[in-house]
């Protein structure tokens, strides 16, 4: 029996899109096929298989899945293994990763693209599994997957459109010497593409047209939702928006948009980079803004009310009650949330007076300083809730993964967010997590979000993160860690 059919993912329609993968790849000629995984910072991990004229290699993949070391699921941003994988008491609370083993990656074939920056060269997307067909539980897609399954179960699924700011800079010197290698090494030399602070500037977009062309064609070419792309506020910083798709489908764009920019635009001598803040002078951090609603079993917005109800502060003036629900429960796990939808240390300068970002558990209507940004009317299709709260290097996956556990408790629970603010920086309300640090604890102590991450995921991502702050305690220059283990790699 082959691991296709060891896990229970193969079937009569997956076995016609097989052939038909096969067949099409043979017709265009395609030389190379990637079968990728994203890993828990959501950067693509895999192997590029050759294409020959049997198409031996794929064929072999889309059966018995492709081999990968085990540790990938354990690396941090420098890619240290955060877990003595030699030692036996090295993986406490954690089984199968033992002597770096291998986990398969078992291909989708209905996930096939041609990748528009790579001539000759496919993608797949993979789930990694054991040899038994069982699915590795510090999967961040997997973990959204259940997440969303525990929605349906309830009745509803989600719709999330992405709102995504990045920087793009020159590349002067790629400081690709031999003698500047380093673990992590420096960061290219850079410039920039425009020198910001005229926020939707056409001068600056016209600066910038090449760059953001490679951009446009990349998104496009990938098959993605690209609504617009504009000019932010800060120094070579930019903003990129999707309409919205249910949840996993944005997910799997996020991780493709991301990934697939940063290859294109490098490949043309530019740096793109989704750091929350770069390293540079006089630059404004970055987020990324979540659009969110519920949705009926049939497809109909469930956070639409038809009728305004309450005073003009009142959640219900725009949605229903299963919305000001959801709104309530991501209010309540806020601070658990913060270490998954800001994962990095440069990300908590963005709660200290970065522009229009937030630093309190509020909400308001059409308030970009709230953490949460409800949108909408009585009657209107595409009443949403805006989460305001992450950085762009985020894991698509667990990020909204969060929204939904956080969402479903306050469904369970039938708790109310109370009123709206009109002055998300004044008041005595509840701060946001200062440092990754508190966010980590928040997590650990969020009984409702570790249960959701499952007790593998919860345990790599907590080590992993811990490391990361520990290495950033000790380094002597933490403004050289930083960008070397951030900037240069994201």
């Amino acid at each position: 029996m082959t691991l296709a059919a060891r896990s229970g993912l193969h079937g009569a329609a997956r076995e016609a899109a097989c052939t038909a993968l096969l067949s099409r790849l043979r017709s265009e000629g395609v030389e190379q096929v990637r079968v990728a995984w994203a890993d828990v910072h959501g950067t693509l991990r895999g192997k590029t298989l050759v294409m020959d004229a049997e198409a031996a290699a794929l064929s072999s993949a889309l059966d018995e899945g492709v081999g990968l070391v085990s540790t990938m699921f354990l690396k941090d941003t420098s890619d240290r293994t955060a877990f003595a994988v030699f030692e036996p008491d090295g993986l406490t609370g954690l089984t199968g990763f033992a002597s770096a083993n291998n986990v398969l990656l078992l291909p989708d074939p209905a996930s096939f693209v041609a990748l528009p920056w790579a001539p000759g060269t496919g993608w797949l997307r993979a789930q990694p599994l054991w040899p038994d067909g069982s699915p590795v539980l510090a999967d961040p897609r997997g973990v959204l997957q259940r997440a969303l399954a525990r929605l349906a179960d309830a009745g509803y699924g989600l719709r999330c459109g992405l709102e995504v700011e990045f920087h793009i800079h020159r590349i002067t010197d790629a400081r690709l010497a031999a003698e500047d290698a380093a673990w992590p090494a420096e960061p290219p030399a850079v410039q920039l593409l425009h020198p910001g602070y005229q926020l939707l500037s056409e001068g600056w977009a016209d600066l910038a047209d090449h760059a953001l062309a490679i951009v446009r064609r990349t998104a496009l070419g990938l098959g993605l939702p690209l609504r617009s792309l504009e000019v932010e506020l800060g120094p070579s910083q930019f903003e990129a928006v999707f309409a919205p798709t249910d949840a996993l489908t944005a997910a799997d764009q996020m991780v493709q948009f991301r990934n697939g920019v940063r290859q294109a635009l490098r490949r043309e001598g530019y740096h793109a980079s989704f750091v929350c803040k770069p390293p540079l002078p006089n630059a404004v951090a970055s987020g990324w803004h979540l659009h969110q609603s519920l949705v009926h079993a049939h497809g109909g917005n469930a956070m639409v009310r038809e009728r305004a109800e309450g005073d003009a502060d009142d959640a219900r003036q725009v949605l229903s009650d299963a919305g000001c629900h959801w709104l309530a429960g991501l209010l309540q796990h806020a601070a658990g949330l913060t270490a998954l939808c800001a994962p990095t240390i440069p990300a908590y300068a963005r709660f200290h007076g970065s522009v229009m970002a937030p630093q309190a558990v509020l909400w308001g209507r059409d308030n970009r300083g709230a953490l949460l940004r409800v949108l909408g009317a009585p009657g209107d299709p595409a009443t949403r809730i805006e989460n305001r709260l992450g950085e762009p290097m985020a894991n698509p996956y667990l990020m909204i993964a969060a929204q939904v556990l956080a969402g479903l408790d306050g469904l369970k629970r039938e708790l109310q967010p109370g009123p709206a603010t009109a002055s998300p920086y004044g008041g005595q309300a509840q701060r946001l997590p200062a440092t990754l640090s508190q966010a980590l604890d928040a997590l650990v102590a969020d009984s409702v979000l570790q249960d959701g991450l499952g007790p593998v995921m919860a345990t790599i991502y907590d080590r992993i993160k811990r490391q990361e702050l520990a290495r950033h305690g000790a380094a002597e220059d933490a403004a050289l860690w930083e960008r070397r283990e951030y900037f240069a790699r994201f």
